[in-house]
C-alpha cells in the first residue's frame, strides 16, 4: 500500500471516529503508527495545571496516565510552550526547552524515563483564553527523537484529527445510523447541510434552513450551496469533491472553511466525509457525499500567558518559570516544582527582570497580576 493509499484509509479512520467515539483507540493506534510512536492521544490542559485525557489508545500504563493527571501535569515542560503555540503546529520536546535540560527534569525521571519515552510531539487542535485541547504522539528510545519525518506526518493527519474533534463535539454523537442520521442532525444548533459531491443540498436542518433565508453567509441556487466570495466557493468545492484527503488550502490550519457573511460576521464550515468507512452506509442510504457543519467563530483570546509571553519575547521557558514565580515563590521552590536545577532557575530569572526591567521577584509577580487586572497599577 502506497502512503498515499495509507494516509487514505487512516483519515477514513478518524472522520469514522467522530461518529462513533468508541473508534477513536483504533484510530489513535494507527495514526501513532503512522506518524512513528508508540502511543497517542487528545487531551485538554488549562492554565491552572488541570487536565484531562478524552481518547487514546490505550498503550500507556493507565497507572501512569493516571499519575500525569493527578501529579506530573504540574512538572511537565511541555505544557506552557503548547499554550502559545499555533493551531495545528507540531511541537516537540526540544520547542520548549534544550532537550538536555528536558533530561534533568522531575518530569522526566520520575515519569517519562522509568516507561522508555525519550520525546513528545503533539499539535494544538482548539484553544480557548484557559485550555487548550491537543493531539500528542509519544516516541519511545525505538523510535527516537522527533525527526522532520516525524513532523511532516503530524502535518498530514493534524488536520483531519481536528475537523473530525470539532465536528463531534458539535454533535456530540454515540453513534449514528443511516435511518436516524437526519433526525439527530435536526437537533443540534449549528446549521447543517448534506450535500453532493457537486454541492447539491439533499437535506438542511432548521438552523441551516435559516442561514439559507437570511442569505446572508450562505445561499441556495437552483438547489446547489453557495457561500459568499470566489476564493471561499473554490475551497469549499475543493473539499466537497475530496472530503476523505481534502485538507491542503482549505483554511488557515487546513481543517476548516473560513467563511464572512455579508455584515462582516465570520462563521466557519467543517465537512464530515460520508463516502467511505462506517460513514458509508449514512451516505448512500441519504445519497449524500458529506455533511457540512456551520457556525459563527468564536473569538481567539489569546490566553494571560500567551499575551505576556509575546509581550516580553519570553521563551517557552523563561514563561514557566515567571509562572512558577508567581505560583509558588522563591528559586528553590520553583526549582523543586520544575525538576530542574536551582542554577538553571536563577539563570532564567536573570533573563526574566532583563527582558520585563524588573530587579526582584516580588516585582514578577506585581507585573503578572498587572496583566491578570487592569486596575493594578
Amino acid at each position: 500500500m502506497s502512503e498515499a493509499e495509507k494516509l487514505s484509509v487512516l483519515t477514513g479512520m478518524v472522520y469514522d471516529a467522530a461518529l462513533e467515539p468508541a473508534l477513536w483507540p483504533i484510530a489513535l493506534g494507527k495514526v501513532a503508527n503512522f506518524v512513528g510512536g508508540v502511543a497517542a492521544g487528545i487531551y485538554s490542559k488549562d492554565i491552572n495545571k488541570n487536565g484531562h485525557i478524552y481518547y487514546d489508545d490505550g498503550k500507556l500504563d493507565p497507572s501512569y496516565v493516571r499519575l500525569y493527571f493527578e501529579k506530573y501535569i504540574r512538572f511537565d515542560p511541555s505544557t506552557t510552550g503548547h499554550f502559545f503555540a499555533e493551531i495545528g503546529e507540531p511541537v516537540s520536546t526540544s520547542d520548549v526547552l534544550p532537550y538536555n535540560e528536558f533530561v534533568e527534569t522531575r518530569f522526566y525521571k520520575e515519569w517519562a524515563q522509568p516507561q522508555g519515552l525519550v520525546d513528545f510531539v503533539s499539535a494544538v487542535l482548539d484553544k480557548s483564553a484557559t485550555s487548550i485541547a491537543s493531539f500528542g504522539v509519544f516516541r519511545d528510545e525505538r523510535d527516537g527523537l522527533v525527526d522532520d519525518e516525524a513532523r511532516n506526518r503530524m502535518r498530514l493527519v493534524v488536520p483531519h484529527v481536528r475537523r473530525s474533534v470539532l465536528i463531534g463535539k458539535i454533535l456530540g454523537l454515540k453513534t449514528a445510523e443511516a435511518a436516524t442520521l437526519t433526525q439527530t442532525l435536526d437537533g443540534i444548533s449549528a446549521g447543517m447541510f448534506l450535500v453532493d459531491s457537486a454541492s447539491r443540498i439533499i437535506h438542511a436542518n432548521a438552523a441551516g434552513h435559516t442561514m439559507l433565508a437570511a442569505g446572508d453567509v450562505l445561499r441556495s441556487l437552483a438547489g446547489r450551496l453557495a457561500v459568499g466570495t470566489l476564493p471561499q466557493e473554490q475551497t469549499l468545492q475543493q473539499i466537497l469533491a475530496a472530503p476523505e484527503t481534502a485538507g491542503e488550502g482549505v483554511g488557515a490550519q487546513g481543517s476548516a472553511v473560513p467563511l464572512i457573511g455579508r455584515d462582516g460576521k465570520r462563521y466557519v464550515a467543517h465537512v464530515l466525509p460520508l463516502t467511505s468507512g462506517r460513514r458509508r452506509q449514512a451516505g448512500t442510504y441519504l445519497g449524500a457525499a458529506a455533511a457540512l457543519f456551520v457556525h459563527k467563530a468564536t473569538v481567539d483570546t489569546p490566553s494571560l500567558p500567551t499575551v505576556i509571553a509575546r509581550h516580553f519575547c519570553l521563551t517557552p521557558t523563561e514563561l514557566r518559570v515567571l509562572l512558577a514565580v508567581v505560583e509558588v515563590g522563591g528559586a528553590p521552590e520553583v526549582a523543586d516544582v520544575l525538576g530542574v536545577a536551582e542554577t538553571t532557575v536563577r539563570f532564567h530569572l536573570r533573563h526574566l527582570f532583563e527582558k520585563t526591567d524588573t530587579h526582584r521577584q516580588a516585582d514578577l509577580v506585581r507585573l503578572v497580576a498587572g496583566f491578570a487586572n487592569p486596575l493594578i497599577g
